[in-house]
């Protein structure tokens, strides 16, 4: 089969631009109170070991949870009433240090069609105020507005502009202030669609109010838990929205964690040059 012949090796052919939809990783960088944070640093500098022929190299150490920065939720990060997505029980599936079910390992690599739901628009705001519950209707309403309308087997990317605030820690994580984010009947409209996956560009996929933290996560437990739904957090759709993107070609492939509840990532939007 030659290239011509292959839709989609046609379409490659044919020049592809990517846009960066995640954040950078560096120490220091936003991280929710619930996750260890992000730390890197030299190993190995220039100098500390030079070969004979003059050649050097230099290494990094990095420690980091499954859920700092940009990075895609497995089916094991949540559990409802002692269970896991269908119904496993989830005491049992962590015994060993390791999930034996829906470990991050099986974290599917996604070529899916994604759409951009820009909430921040819909109301004309940069940036939604702090702590605003995304609802249903604003869903729809950014569906319509772009003419894409989610179906079965898409990602869908919800977008505050609340990336906007990621260089400001405190204001990112407005732990006093709130943060935008998608409420229960949003993921339920969502989850009705039948997409595979969703994201968001905040550091919990979930309308936070003002001063109540990380205390109920109901969006995660009606996307992971009950829907099977991957959940991705941290992401930058800043891009997106200033050219005017709302539907795109979504490229992601998590690392392979072995029994992990998530995976950092470096999700793309390919559209043609």
């Amino acid at each position: 089969m030659t290239t011509t012949e292959d839709p989609l090796l046609a379409a490659i052919a044919g020049g592809v631009r990517l846009i960066e939809l995640g954040q950078p990783f560096f120490t220091g960088m936003p991280c929710s109170p619930n996750h260890p944070g992000f730390r890197m640093t030299l190993n190995r500098r220039h100098g500390d070991m030079r070969r004979a022929d003059g050649g050097s190299a230099a290494n990094e150490i990095i420690v980091t949870g499954g859920h700092v920065g940009t990075h895609i939720d497995a089916l094991s990060h949540v559990s409802h009433r002692g269970e896991l997505h269908g119904g496993i029980d989830a005491a049992e599936a962590q015994q060993g240090g390791a999930f034996s079910a829906h470990g991050a390992e099986n974290l599917p690599g996604l070529l899916r069609r994604g759409v951009l739901l820009d909430v921040a628009a819909v109301h004309d705001v940069p940036t939604l105020p702090a702590g605003y519950g995304v609802t249903a209707e604003d869903l729809a309403t950014a569906a319509r507005r772009a003419d894409v309308e989610p179906a079965g087997g898409d990602v869908a990317l919800i977008r505050t502009g609340w990336a906007r605030n990621f260089t400001d820690q405190t204001a990112y994580l407005g732990k006093e202030t709130g943060v935008p984010g998608a409420t229960e009947q949003a993921a339920q409209w969502l989850a009705a669609r039948g997409i595979v996956a969703t994201g968001a560009d905040t550091t919990a996929y979930e309308q936070i109010p003002a001063g109540a933290g990380h205390s109920l996560l109901p969006v995660h437990r009606v996307l992971l838990v009950e829907s099977g739904i991957f959940i991705m957090e941290h992401l930058n759709l800043e891009s997106l929205a200033e050219q005017g993107i709302a539907e795109f070609a979504f490229l992601l492939a998590p690392l392979r964690i072995t029994g992990g509840t998530g995976s950092p990532i470096r999700p793309l939007a390919a559209v043609s040059a």
